[in-house]
């Protein structure tokens, strides 16, 4: 690398902080080895417990819950007899394993990236930096892959249409991270989370709550999806795409020794959509029509068995219950009828691929899964995740922080944390043992807290190194600019992180004050 691309002697304060930051995360373990540690010492304290007689009442339950711990004989044989049950009853397994087959099968069908051009590509030239913060904020769908398909493609259509293509490229990236945890299509991630928010909640034994499903959440992501999406399109038209022309950063690729020819880049990421995936699309749609329409045949006669004994479909009904089914039959039938037409599914052979493909690149997740299937059930079984809500919903009652201040720092916690554990199903297995029956002890559904959680889950990730992305795209930044380095990018990304926090917090604000649904039957008040 040239003297021309290291970075200056003298930092300022940004540079220092995210420094920091840096060293402090490369302190932390990978979230594997984390959790074996939080495991261990959750047996020694529990153990601790048990030998010090610490008993436990939850409000409303006859029998005190007693502190059971790990290192002695009963732990053992509970760990020995439960290790696989407590991995493969992982209940996220159970929702995000058929979730992500179906997903699998749209995206390296070409259907969710044809989908994304086909937006892009049709857009008119002043709507691009919106459009553009939409998609990259429902981008999640196609999990991770977002973070290496939209930024460039943004770049490619901002550029042809006149505009600066590090706008794009920058805000593409931006809006897929800060909005991540949010979507107004279900995804796997609604799957994941609700799976644990479920299995944290047995805590508290016997205690009602409404259950927590992959559509919880539902309008509240729609609402915050759309808004953030416009949030970021305007960051992008008003303050991204005016500084970069200020400061003379160039609109075409640098020739860099050893790079991929740009103009192979853009053939492979071409915006414009051939007739044979247009056509695809559009099959795509009408098969997602005909199976809306069989599903509305199915559910709506007032005799159907996807009702519940009422008659109706809320608070709990089959068909709340069959949420799962409807998101893996929705991606499959449009995911296969676009494969099938512009030829990238030609056999079961073919979709079996695709499916595999899908789980090979959730392969961490599912090794992951094993110590926090574990974890949150030693966590249950031992008694302190009760302990734990008890006396933080106590403690948050006697301080008076019962309203939505508590709220506010919750997501505040969670912002601080998402700068060191970027693994969003491992942050929330933390905080959702911990939060989520506290919560549901002073009057707020899991569905809500888990609501919360996405708030604060999301938008510090494009500001901290710790994300693997981050490298990626300053890859992408350095063929127009071979001199940036992750301070240039970071502060390019800051503009959106206090925004995103801010305005998702105020919607947050607005179903609680409010009193809304957040989804289908889940509410924020317990009742």
């Amino acid at each position: 690398m040239s003297a021309a691309q290291t970075t200056p002697t003298k930092s300022g304060f940004t540079d220092r902080a995210l420094n920091w930051v840096e060293w402090a995360g490369n302190k932390l373990p990978e979230p594997f080895m984390l959790f074996i540690v939080l495991f261990v010492i959750t047996g020694l304290v529990s153990t601790g417990m048990e030998l010090a007689g610490v008993v436990v009442s939850v409000p409303g339950s006859d029998e005190p819950t007693v502190i059971r711990g790990l290192f002695t004989g009963e732990g053992m044989a509970w760990l020995t007899t439960n290790l696989g049950i407590n991995y493969i009853g992982f209940p996220p397994l159970v929702t995000v394993m058929p979730i992500l087959l179906a997903i699998g099968i749209a995206q390296h069908s070409g259907l969710l990236a044809a989908g994304i051009r086909k937006l892009f590509g049709s857009s008119p030239a002043w709507m691009l930096p919106y459009v553009v913060g939409f998609v990259g904020v429902v981008s999640s769908i196609m999990a991770d892959s977002a973070f290496v398909v939209v930024p460039p493609l943004a770049a490619l259509v901002f550029k042809a249409a006149g505009r600066h293509p590090v706008a794009g490229l920058l805000g593409g990236f931006a809006a897929a991270g800060a909005g991540y945890s949010t979507n107004i299509f279900p995804t796997s991630l609604d799957a994941l989370f609700a799976g644990i928010t479920t299995s944290v909640m047995e805590a508290l034994p016997g205690f009602e709550f409404t259950a927590v499903n992959p559509v919880s959440n539902w309008f509240f992501n729609i609402v915050a999806s759309i808004i953030l999406g416009f949030v970021a399109g305007f960051i992008i038209d008003k303050l991204i795409e005016p500084r970069l022309k200020r400061q003379n950063v160039p609109v075409d690729e640098v020739a860099v020794e050893g790079a991929e020819d740009p103009s192979d880049s853009a053939e492979h990421m071409r915006a414009a959509l051939t007739p044979k995936e247009n056509k695809g699309l559009l099959v795509a749609v009408l098969a997602g029509v005909v199976l809306t329409a069989l599903i509305l045949v199915a559910v709506l006669p007032a005799g159907s068995a996807w009702r519940n004994e009422e008659g109706g479909f809320l608070p709990k009904s089959p068909l709340l219950s069959s949420i799962v089914f409807i998101v893996v039959a929705y991606f499959m039938v449009v995911g296969t009828a676009y494969g099938v037409i512009v030829g990238t599914l030609r056999s079961t052979r073919d979709a079996v691929q695709m499916m595999s493909d899908a789980l090979k690149e959730m392969l961490p997740f599912i090794v992951l899964a094993f110590i926090l299937g574990n974890f949150i059930s030693l966590f249950n079984w031992s008694g302190i995740g009760t302990w734990i809500a008890v006396t933080g919903a106590a403690g948050l009652e006697n301080a008076g922080l019962t309203g939505f201040g508590a709220v506010l720092g919750f997501i505040l916690l969670a912002s601080v944390l998402n700068l060191f554990i970027i693994s969003g199903s491992g942050m929330w297995a933390i905080m959702g043992a911990v939060f989520v029956p506290m919560f549901a002890l002073i009057g707020y559904e899991p569905a809500f807290t888990q609501a919360a959680f996405r708030v604060g889950d999301s938008a510090t990730q494009v500001i901290t190194p710790m994300n693997p992305y981050m490298i990626v795209l300053l890859g992408m930044l350095r063929k127009y600019e071979p001199a940036a380095g992750l301070g240039t990018l970071m502060a390019r990304m800051l503009p959106f992180v206090i925004p995103f926090w801010l305005v998702w917090t105020a919607i947050l604000a607005v179903f609680f004050f409010f009193d809304l649904p957040l989804g289908p039957g889940n509410g924020i008040f317990m009742e």
